[in-house]
């Protein structure tokens, strides 16, 4: 009786050890396609925020276009229309508007 509990094989660890493999790559998954790419989309967005030049063409949050007149340290003038300017934070800016190309 007692050979066949000296047969049973010592593997009781292995279960556990598959356990952390599995929590360890689902927390890398987690990290590289989630938190690592809104870092990196931050980070662009910060750049482009503090890049901020007179002349660009911008959209804001909000989805008001216009064209940058003057930038501050924490506000920028956009010129909505001829003669209409309206001052905004910075940090409502959310992208620069890129012309069109057309392919011929």
């Amino acid at each position: 009786m007692y050979s066949i509990l000296l047969q049973a094989s010592p593997a009781g660890n292995t279960p556990m050890i598959y356990n952390i493999l599995l929590w360890v790559a689902i927390i890398g998954v987690f990290y590289f396609f989630m938190i690592r790419p809104q870092q990196k989309k931050q980070k662009d967005q910060k750049n482009f925020v503090e890049n901020l030049k007179k002349g660009d063409n911008v959209v804001t949050v909000g989805g008001l276009h216009g064209r940058i007149v003057s930038v501050d340290s924490t506000t920028v003038t956009l010129e909505v229309d001829r003669g209409v300017k309206m001052t905004f934070e910075k940090s409502s800016i959310a992208r620069e508007v890129v012309a069109a190309t057309k392919a011929e």
